[in-house]
């Protein structure tokens, strides 16, 4: 796993993001999943597809961040299987992917239920023949899985948003019978900028810069008009910066960074950094010495001496 996976899982996983993600996607931002009463599963889950002839095949399977949601609906507990994958990179096969991990984890109930019913039989309640053999009883019942793909790209997703647009050409009365599954996707160039402020976390600042980081004029604007990118989380510029290449640096110790000083840090020390350029390009063909070179940016731009070596490694051409 790559350092920016790292990130973005860690950031992903905490309660409240994961809520307000999935408040956005399925409620517009209405508060109904409720954070404090997510359970987080174990994201190394053995998955035992059940067989017709009882036999577990073991498949080791892994998700990035699977939650349990527990809620109360007309006096009957009711639970809701919810799940997330992310993704920084466009997965062409992402239906097929998705799909199996859905029926991989409905199938470890169905197992985990055939489990529940073994002897001896609860308050004497036996099974039908057909109930036995399927290990899966008439009333029972499955938690329903949904899982949603986070493209954390500025670019639009060209890939397939179901299993039907990856079927090769065929007869059209064929496809009406082969299976489908489309896939929950949040990418930010698809979301308008009504639909990011349904979040209600840092995840919408991150949406946004995502969104507007290929647009210079429109960023900067951006980020100057919106109040909330004065005061913006640490751990949410961190998944900024792993996602989208970005140098916003910060105060070691500092929860909360004002991105609009920031951002004109980086330009600022652009700018600076292109003055320096010019003098090590300027000096090599004036055939100055490179420690000369070397002392002048150490002393005149406040330079280390491992930044000043880098620099005219690079640029000593």
């Amino acid at each position: 796993m790559g350092k920016a996976d790292i990130i973005t899982k860690d950031y992903i996983r905490r309660p409240d993001i994961f809520a307000d993600v999935f408040n956005q996607f399925l409620y517009h931002g209405s508060k109904k999943i409720v954070s404090d009463r997510l359970v987080e599963l174990d994201t190394t889950e053995l998955a035992l597809p059940y067989g017709a002839d009882n036999a577990d095949v073991p498949e080791q399977k892994y998700r990035d961040v699977i939650k349990l949601l527990a809620s109360m609906t007309d006096g009957k507990v009711a639970y809701c299987i919810l799940a997330i994958e992310n993704e920084s990179k466009i997965n062409y096969a992402m239906p097929v992917k998705n799909g199996l991990y859905d029926f991989l984890q409905l199938s470890r109930q169905v197992t985990e239920t055939a489990k529940s019913h073994k002897k001896p039989y609860r308050n004497d309640i036996r099974p039908t023949a057909d109930e036995y053999l399927s290990g899966f009883w008439k009333n029972d019942r499955l938690l329903p899985v949904v899982t949603l793909t986070i493209y954390f790209g500025a670019d639009a997703w060209d890939g397939a948003l179901c299993l039907r647009e990856m079927y090769a050409e065929c007869d059209e009365e064929i496809l009406k019978y082969a299976a489908d599954y489309r896939i929950n996707l949040i990418a930010p160039s698809l979301l308008s900028d009504e639909e990011i402020d349904e979040f209600s976390t840092s995840f919408r600042e991150i949406m946004k810069y995502i969104k507007y980081s290929s647009d210079g004029k429109k960023f900067r604007n951006m980020v100057n008009s919106d109040e909330r990118f004065k005061s913006v989380e640490r751990q949410a510029v961190d998944v900024i910066n792993a996602v989208t290449g970005s140098k916003i640096k910060y105060p070691k110790g500092e929860e909360n960074v004002d991105m609009c000083v920031a951002i004109q840090e980086i330009r600022e020390e652009g700018m600076l950094e292109g003055e320096i350029i010019g003098i090590i390009r300027a000096d090599k063909r004036r055939k100055i010495p490179q420690e000369d070179t070397r002392r002048y940016i150490i002393e005149e731009y406040q330079k280390s001496e491992e930044e000043a070596d880098e620099l005219i490694r690079k640029y000593w051409k």
